[in-house]
């Protein structure tokens, strides 16, 4: 356990930004703010979406849905890989 006496001093110096540091720092900061707003936008559409499919009683699908369309596959050749 360290006493106050082994602790080293540390000076910190914090330096205004200035020019293009600024500049990059607030573009930063806006571009986070946009993405978070679009999030937020599309949020909004979405929870509209199926609020309005609730009122118009719309169930679920009953049948799975699948990637695959219905019906045979189709034959593939035997090649070397």
């Amino acid at each position: 356990m360290e006493t106050a006496e082994d602790k080293a001093r540390v000076e910190v110096r914090i330096q205004p930004l200035r020019g293009l540091p600024l500049v990059k720092e607030v573009a930063g900061a806006v571009g986070r703010a946009l993405g978070l707003t679009l999030l937020w936008g599309l949020e909004i559409v979405r929870d509209s979406y199926f609020r309005v499919l609730d009122r118009l009683n719309v169930r679920p699908r009953r049948k799975r849905a699948s990637a695959f369309p219905p019906g045979q596959p189709k034959k593939r050749n035997a090649r070397a890989r």
